[in-house]
This record gives C-alpha cells, sequence and structure tokens, in this order.
C-alpha cells in the first residue's frame, strides 16, 4: 500500500491514467490533492471511490509484479518532472529503506499540524463568539429597532381605530341632534308662520274694530247734536245703544291687545271703555252695568302686572253688558278662575 501511495504522490497525469478507470480529469484532482498520506485521503478526492481505488491498486500491483525495475530517472527527466512532496507514512507503518525523513522534516509537519489545530480551534473559538456575540448583541437591536417600534405602532393603530370609531359615534350623534333641530326649526317655522298669520288676523281686526269705533263715535256726536236740537227720546234710546257699542267694541280690541302681549294699548282701551260705561250707566242706573264697571276697574288695576287676571276680569265684564243680566253673587266676591286669552271676537251688535 505504500507504494501505491507513493505512486499516486509522485505519478503524472499520463502515468495515472494507464490504471483502469482513472480519466485525465481524475488524475489532474489527484494530483491537485497531493499528498496523500492514507488510502482514506485518496477517497476524498472528487470522483474516487471505493471499487475504482481497490481496482487502481490491484491493476498498480499487477504491473509491478510483470514490470521489471526501472532505472532511475535521468537528470533531465528530473529536472522535467517535479518531485513529489514527501510524505508522513501513516502511524504504524515504517517506511521502506531510503525513504526515511529527517527528523526537522517530521518536527515541520508536526508543527504545521499543530498549527493547523490551532488555526482551526481559533477560528472555532472565532465562529461560536461571533455567534454568541451576534445573538446577545443582535437580539436587543433588533427588539429595540424592528419589534418595539412594530408594537408601538401596532398600539399607536389601534388608539387611532378607537378615536376614529369614537368620533364616528359622535358624528353620528351630531348628525341625529342636527336632524331633531332641523325638525324642531321647521315646527318653529310652521309655528311662526302660524303666529305671524294671527298677528295679521288680528291686525286686520283691530283695524276693523278701529275703522267701527270711529264711525260709531261720529254717530254718537250726530245723535247728540239732534237731540239738544228736538229733545226725541227715540233718540236718546239710539244714542245709548250707540255707547253701549263702543263700549263693547272698545273691550273687543282691548281684549285683541291683550293677545297681541301689548298690555299698554289694552290698559288703554279698558280705560276708555270704561269712562264710557260709566257714563252710560249714569244715565241707565243698570245693575249689570254697574257690576261690569266694577269688573273694568279690577282688570285697570291687574293690568300690566297681571295679564291673565285682566283678562278674566275683562270676560267677566263682556258676558254682564251682552247678557243685560246682573251676576247673582255679590259684584265684591272673589273672582272666578282666569280665562285664557282671548282669540279674534267679531263686534257685538251691528254697525246702526
Amino acid at each position: 500500500m505504500a507504494d501505491f501511495l507513493q505512486f499516486l504522490n509522485s505519478a503524472n497525469v499520463e502515468t495515472l491514467t494507464q490504471l483502469p478507470g482513472i480519466s485525465s480529469t481524475l488524475a489532474e484532482n489527484l494530483i491537485a490533492a497531493r499528498p496523500f498520506h492514507s488510502l482514506e485521503d485518496v477517497l476524498k478526492v472528487r470522483g474516487m471511490g471505493k471499487n475504482l481505488l481497490a481496482r487502481a491498486q490491484a491493476a498498480f500491483e499487477k504491473m509491478n509484479n510483470e514490470t521489471p525495475p526501472q532505472l532511475p530517472p535521468s537528470p533531465a527527466e528530473t529536472q522535467a518532472t517535479p518531485a513529489p512532496a514527501e510524505e508522513t507514512p501513516p502511524p504504524g507503518k515504517t517506511p521502506p529503506a531510503g525513504e526515511q525523513t529527517s527528523f526537522g522534516t517530521k518536527l515541520g509537519r508536526a508543527f504545521l499540524w499543530f498549527l493547523r489545530a490551532v488555526l482551526r480551534l481559533v477560528l472555532m473559538v472565532l465562529v461560536i463568539g461571533g455567534g454568541v456575540a451576534a445573538i446577545y448583541y443582535g437580539v436587543p437591536f433588533i427588539n429595540d429597532r424592528l419589534i418595539a417600534p412594530l408594537e408601538q405602532n401596532t398600539y399607536r393603530i389601534r388608539e387611532l381605530e378607537n378615536k376614529a370609531t369614537n368620533l364616528q359615534t359622535q358624528l353620528d350623534e351630531l348628525n341625529r341632534q342636527m336632524e331633531t333641530a332641523n325638525q324642531e326649526i321647521d315646527l318653529l317655522k310652521e309655528q311662526q308662520a302660524e303666529n305671524n298669520d294671527r298677528l295679521a288676523a288680528l291686525e286686520k281686526a283691530i283695524e276693523g274694530y278701529t275703522a267701527n269705533l270711529a264711525k260709531l263715535e261720529e254717530m254718537q256726536a250726530a245723535l247728540e247734536t239732534a237731540i239738544q236740537e228736538t229733545n226725541d227720546k227715540t233718540l236718546q234710546e239710539l244714542k245709548r245703544e250707540v255707547l253701549l257699542t263702543r263700549v263693547l267694541d272698545t273691550l273687543a280690541r282691548a281684549r285683541l291687545y291683550l293677545a297681541q302681549s301689548n298690555f299698554g294699548l289694552a290698559k288703554a282701551d279698558v280705560q276708555s271703555a270704561r269712562d264710557l260705561l260709566a257714563n252710560l250707566q249714569a244715565e241707565t242706573q243698570d245693575t249689570a252695568q254697574g257690576q261690569a264697571l266694577e269688573r273694568l276697574d279690577l282688570a285697570l288695576n291687574n293690568l300690566p302686572s297681571f295679564p291673565v287676571v285682566a283678562s278674566g276680569d275683562l270676560e267677566i265684564a263682556w258676558q254682564l253688558l251682552m247678557s243685560g243680566q246682573p251676576l247673582e253673587s255679590a259684584v265684591t266676591a272673589t273672582p272666578p278662575p282666569p280665562t285664557p286669552a282671548p282669540e279674534i271676537v267679531p263686534s257685538a251688535t251691528p254697525t246702526p
């Protein structure tokens, strides 16, 4: 086996290709992988297997048995062919005579082997230390630069989503409130339109009463002139009817002013109606008119501080003048509960 290893360590490409199964490529691979210390090193060469190595060894041994020993190469061949590298025989094997190496060579090879072992050990330590350092310093770095920012971003995204949900809920609530407010505004507009229509009707009714009162005043003046000339009882009776109509129309206009919350004009009309009724009652001495006169005085005292109570007194005075029948209870008794503000009421008596 030592001769076969020496052959593999020293033969050239052409000599190696003479063995069965060894191509030129495999021969070049063998030359590149020299020196071989054992057959296991030969098996490490690319393309070399156990069967091929066994056939090559058998062919080499057969060639050595059949071929006579060759002469040593000439100096020219020695210069042309590089000398094979010296090898250390495997443990337990003694190289043949003439092939023993010197102690310095063995020591150098041992030192090289030791140096390679130390280098391998240093490389292993460096690789392991680098891995540990990468884990020790890389994990916190990855945690600080990647994992922690990712968690923070995820938390912030959730907070933003919650805020967006809350804002959307508030927006929906505002939209509902806005719809309710719009409905209330529409209702207020309708009520405002109704109030405007009512105020317009009140204004129109007030204008009608004012025109009627002006005509009645002119008619009363004409009647008073005629009475002074003729002193006719029929004219005097007609004058009292005109005067009562003026009182009723003035009270009706005062009630319209109360409906408008115009308490100043309402009080002025109540005072005017009270003066006219006082003149009429002085002539007729009518009990119902006297009670109505007292109710008008109460209404004047309640205006403008208590318009609802004053409206109730005006209602009682109106009923007394319309019916002409006095109340059974004393006029100084406790007044009845106040009635709501009067609506638009036409003139009690037709214009003469």
